[in-house]
């Protein structure tokens, strides 16, 4: 079975999509009606913007969301048994299953991104990447801290990232080498995502979700909240809300598509990182780009 997943906050490069513009008209139409429902070309600075102009969140995130999904909505063979998208890339892979439009979904996509920056500006906050721990140790070690400081993204086994407060992410990776980590490595991110600092975020997204309209998709999406799959609107659009203070599970994720049958998994968007993380949780995966 084909697993479709897409990327997302930080696979982002200057240059991404001006091929796809260039060589598909398909790919132009959806690019220019892109700018005109964001109120700005976005293209220009995804084609010719210097990698800080791309790094602003209210930018990089419909970039990478507008890459992942015009890829998929032009290849002539996508026929997808189930998708999955990492933290913004769900949002991706809701459009390429069909239960948001193209541009409902763009539209969520930078109201989540203008909301996670207020909050982001509201408390000061970053994220770091433990290496080489076991997952209870990192957790165990966040719970013990007198600060907001909670795992954030469960990328693959080894690998686990956490978000808090500046003080809080300090000491965290202060314990987590003691602990024995091989790296703790502070990441260069806009604030704490996924964690209880987005709250605001989530309680301004969760009225723009409730206000768009969602179809039944044509295959089950395995959301980042729960690690399940879900083909029913209302879980969908709660699991997506969710999405803003829980942890991505994304290992587990790729371990229940596996287990559902999934063994060919395609990444849609820029980058090979996803491909990378699904080799690291399942070795048998086959992976490639779409």
């Amino acid at each position: 079975m084909k697993a479709y997943i897409f990327p997302g906050q930080g696979a982002q490069f200057p240059g991404m999509g001006k091929d796809l513009y260039v060589q598909s008209e398909k790919a132009k139409i959806l690019f220019e009606s892109a700018n005109h429902i964001l109120g700005f070309r976005i293209t220009d600075i995804m084609f010719d913007g210097t990698p800080e102009e791309l790094k602003q969140t209210n930018v990089t995130q419909p970039a990478i969301f507008l890459h992942s999904v015009i890829l998929a909505l032009i290849s002539t063979d996508f026929k997808p048994d189930m998708v999955a998208g990492h933290s913004l890339g769900e949002f991706s892979a809701l459009v390429a299953n069909r239960a948001l439009t193209f541009e409902d979904g763009l539209k969520l996509v930078a109201a989540r991104a203008n909301a996670m920056q207020k909050a982001c500006e509201a408390n000061p906050s970053t994220m770091a990447a433990i290496l080489s721990l076991d997952d209870k140790v990192v957790e165990d070690i966040c719970a013990e801290i007198d600060e907001v400081v909670v795992a954030a993204n469960y990328n693959c086994p080894g690998q686990l990232v956490i978000s808090g407060s500046n003080k809080g992410i300090e000491i965290a990776c202060e314990k987590m080498k003691a602990a024995g980590a091989k790296r703790a490595l502070p990441l260069p991110v806009g604030g704490a995502f996924h964690s209880p600092l987005m709250e605001p975020a989530r309680k301004e997204l969760e009225a723009a979700i409730m206000n768009t309209k969602f179809a039944k998709p044509i295959c089950p999406v395995y959301q980042n909240a729960t690690a399940l799959p879900a083909s029913d609107v209302e879980v969908i659009k709660k699991n997506l809300i969710d999405q803003l203070t829980a942890p991505v599970k994304w290992t587990q994720s790729v371990q229940k598509m596996v287990a559902d049958g999934g063994t060919e998994f395609i990444e849609s968007g820029p980058g090979k990182v996803l491909q990378g993380l699904v080799k690291k949780i399942h070795a048998e995966a086959e992976v490639r780009s779409i």
